[in-house]
């Protein structure tokens, strides 16, 4: 086995980003497209006696969306991705090492608890939606901005100083 681990180490790609499921990915897909030119100026009115000739122009297609599988090792490792179109769920399988694959953006990482993610076929609008999984700095960041709890030896504050404490409580007067 470690022989046939050898021979697909050339072809991975040196720089794939951690995908995981639940991951909202921009997929960079080269689509090579064929431009058939006529040569000579009159060859539209000739129907046909003027030489063509074919131009290949390659471009690069976003494909957005949220990664709801991941399936394989090395290099038959293939994600599915999933985003929604006027409406439609539009679902595509990507070979992660392909040269088709120019390259793979991962925006932000989604809180799941599953390995596929099938069950959002079923859903729509914000029911389909993922929360962002948030890292330990973020969290960090979030308790330093938010108003810090009273010192442990320190008397609560009571917003409302005409309502003594034992009346809000809810024991009638």
């Amino acid at each position: 086995m470690d022989r046939m681990r050898q021979i697909e180490q050339r072809w991975l790609k040196p720089h794939v980003p951690p995908l995981r499921v639940g991951s909202t990915v921009d997929v960079h897909v080269r689509i090579v497209e064929e431009v058939i030119e006529a040569e000579a100026a009159g060859a539209k009115k000739q129907a046909g006696k003027g030489k063509k000739s074919a131009e290949k122009r390659e471009r690069i297609q976003i494909f957005s969306g949220v990664v709801i599988a991941d399936k394989h090792e090395s290099v038959r490792r293939t994600v599915t991705v999933r985003r929604i179109v006027q409406g439609e769920g539009v679902e595509r399988i990507f070979p992660v090492h392909s040269p088709v694959i120019a390259k793979i953006d991962v925006k932000k990482q989604g809180e799941v608890r599953r390995a596929k993610l099938y069950y959002l076929r079923d859903l729509a609008g914000r029911k389909a939606r993922l929360t962002e999984k948030r890292s330990a700095k973020e969290f960090q960041d979030l308790v330093a901005v938010a108003p810090s709890a009273p010192p442990a030896g320190a008397s609560p504050v009571n917003p409302h100083p005409a309502v003594s404490s034992s009346s809000a409580a809810g024991s009638p007067a």
